[in-house]
């Protein structure tokens, strides 16, 4: 299973899992349990990219379509990443169903939808056409390694974008 593969179809889960809330608007119970799931979801996916994704793309990425360079496209999804926690955990903090809550998750939706766009567009075009399909697959087993073993109650530490391109670009 290509990493790139595995990312695609994290997006396309978030975006039917955000879709869902909207729905469940009614039903708060439920919008309840498909956040929190969301939310760790989130969480456990930007880790995944972080330990496999990213780290490679610094290494043999040189930037795609409207990213000068893989640091650019990496310094920006980090960015993102932390961006899109603080909206999600922010919810916690608030009573499910409340205008607060629902204010924090369309935040969140915001800024993962952002986020999907701008990595779909220069992270996952650069990584196909710089990396190799046998490390794509061999990273793409260790990405889904690393989410299965970080279904629920993930907590991920908000990272400094240079910090990580500088610890990650020559390892």
């Amino acid at each position: 299973m290509d990493i790139v593969d595995c990312i695609l179809a994290d997006h396309d889960r978030q975006r039917r899992w955000f879709a869902a809330l909207d729905e469940a608007r009614d039903d708060l119970e439920s919008a309840g349990k498909i956040f929190n799931r969301l939310r760790d979801h989130l969480e456990a996916h930007a880790m995944a990219e972080e330990k496999y994704f990213y780290p490679t793309l610094l290494q043999l990425g040189e930037g795609a379509l409207d990213s000068d360079s893989a640091d650019e496209t990496t310094e920006d999804a980090i960015d993102d990443h932390n961006k899109i926690a603080n909206a999600a955990d922010a919810a916690l903090n608030e009573e499910v169903g409340s205008d607060a809550w629902w204010k924090c998750v369309d935040k969140a939706n915001y800024q993962n939808s952002a986020h999907l766009s701008e990595e779909e567009r220069q992270g996952l075009t650069d990584f196909r056409r710089r990396v190799p399909l046998e490390k794509r697959i061999a990273l793409g087993i260790k990405y889904l390694a690393f989410e299965a073993d970080h279904v629920t109650n993930v907590e991920r530490e908000e990272k400094d974008p240079d910090a990580y391109i500088e610890e990650n670009e020559a390892a």
